[in-house]
């Protein structure tokens, strides 16, 4: 077992803020006597294999240097390997990408020093990850927040806006309130079937997406639930009237808003339509039906102290 971290930086997050901070990064984490090795990724998830390789390695400690999404990939290299248990598997983020929402859950700050020192001190918490099974046999795994419905549409056209930094999350979700059109989905929940027309479906297990939205209540994310919204027939006037409570969590108190816990449940669209894109941590996944469940206490995470 190798008992150093294992780095693996996107140079593209955060427009290329990961590359250009690497030197100040690799300075600061040898000053806190950090050992490490470290790769930078070449290509489109690329940072699941890096992780592979890594734990075949025998390293069980992995750095996350980048957004949302390199998290997401590095997570979903360790929960599709079976060289280890994924529970002994330590993983921290130092946070430089758009929206840097799993971090916000855990207070993790933005500022590179804070977050290595972090690190440092090991704190860790094993939390629960989700597992998406789509209508193609795609599985993949998320660790922060998926949906089904306007979400996935928001994060199909944020791939041509992220150029423009943390403003481009509001700007695709003008676009999507302008453009989206619902969908009508039979929900596979608790042992009940909802018959549901709905802007979008979530499945949460952290508090924040979309830039630092808040569509999940009373989240944990080590209970072993997923925290399901379902947001129903809102309108365009409804969301923009209620855009504070989009960033403040209130909104799931909202009249055409619905919260269930559970740990699993399936959706499939029954609209004639073009089928829902389907997102997980804010990257592009799949359309159509999808099954959620959760895989119990998965990963420790570095986190503050509390």
């Amino acid at each position: 077992m190798n008992t150093d971290w294992f780095i693996i930086v996107n140079p593209t997050s955060g427009n290329g803020k990961s590359k250009k901070s690497w030197q100040h990064i690799s300075t600061l984490l040898k000053n806190h006597g950090i050992r490490f090795s470290f790769a930078f990724t070449e290509y489109s998830k690329h940072e699941s294999e890096l992780a592979q390789h890594a734990i075949k390695n025998g390293f069980t400690k992995i750095i996350s240097v980048g957004g949302d999404g390199t998290l997401h990939h590095i997570v979903n290299g360790i929960m599709s390997q079976n060289i280890v248990e994924t529970n002994t598997i330590q993983l921290a983020v130092i946070p430089i990408g758009t929206g840097n929402d799993w971090v916000k859950t855990y207070n993790i700050p933005t500022k590179i020093e804070k977050s290595i020192l972090i690190i440092k001190k090991g704190n860790s918490i094993l939390q629960d990850i989700g597992k998406l099974t789509t209508e193609n046999n795609t599985s993949l795994y998320f660790n922060n927040v998926a949906g089904i419905g306007y979400d996935g549409y928001v994060v199909n056209k944020l791939k041509n806006l992220k150029r423009f930094g943390g403003i481009a999350y509001l700007l695709s979700g003008i676009y999507g309130l302008l453009s989206y059109k619902k969908s009508n989905f039979k929900i596979e929940i608790n042992n009940q079937i909802l018959e549901e027309r709905c802007l979008m479906t979530i499945f949460g297990i952290c508090k924040f997406s979309g830039g630092g939205m808040q569509f999940t209540k009373d989240v944990n994310p080590s209970d072993g639930l997923l925290d399901i919204t379902i947001a129903k027939n809102l309108s365009l006037f409804d969301l923009i009237l209620n855009l504070p409570k989009l960033y403040n969590g209130t909104i799931v108190y909202h009249k055409k808003v619905t919260t269930y816990k559970t740990d699993t449940i399936k959706v499939i669209p029954t609209s004639t339509v073009e089928k829902p894109f389907i997102q997980a941590d804010g990257e592009l996944i799949d359309s159509g039906s999808v099954e959620v469940s959760i895989v119990k206490k998965a990963i420790q995470f570095i986190v503050p102290t509390l």
